[in-house]
């Protein structure tokens, strides 16, 4: 349960991130209308939540689900630092797809086996939505420390990073 917990807190914050920043982004590069890119990022989540409706669980279970989506944002995050700023923006935008079903994975996950600590359990998930506000601070504090909003991004590898971790492998580890 706490892996997931650390898990559900760093995707509330890239969630909000990749949500939050790509306006920002967007202008930074001097894009016309950066709001549309909002839009982009939307449309990768609502793309995410109906292969969701449709796949899950018939075709792919929600463990799979999320370590797919945990690939898309690490392989994601690393080309929004790596590749030229023109290019970079659209791998922001696929954050809204490798977000799209990590919460209705997480959760049932992190609850799996709590028993008589479900209630206990279930309330520090729900505390970990702070990640939503802890994560763009963050991210504000690094781009002004590297002097470049891409650079920032960084931020999102770790986090992805142990939510793959948590898909993979960390979601099984249980203490009887």
């Amino acid at each position: 349960m706490l892996l997931g917990l650390v898990s559900l807190l760093f995707y509330v914050g890239v969630e909000t991130l990749a949500m939050a920043s790509i306006v920002d982004y967007a202008t930074f590069q001097h894009l016309s209308d950066p709001q549309v890119y909002t839009s982009y990022t939307v449309i990768g989540m609502v793309i995410g939540y109906l292969v969701g409706v449709f796949f899950i669980p018939k075709y792919i279970s929600q463990e799979k689900a999320m370590f797919i989506c945990a690939i898309i944002g690490l392989v994601s995050s690393l080309l929004i630092v790596l590749t030229p700023l023109n290019l970079s923006i659209w791998f922001v935008v696929l954050l809204g797809l490798a977000n799209s079903l990590m919460w209705p994975a997480l959760w049932p996950l992190a609850m799996k086996d709590l028993g008589k600590f479900t209630k206990t359990g279930s309330s520090l998930l729900v505390m970990a939505i702070v990640g939503g506000a802890i994560f763009p601070l963050l991210f504000g504090w690094l781009a002004d420390v590297f002097g470049n909003m891409q650079q920032a991004y960084w931020i999102c590898f770790p986090a992805y990073l142990m939510i793959f971790y948590y898909a993979l492998s960390g979601h099984k580890i249980r203490v009887k």
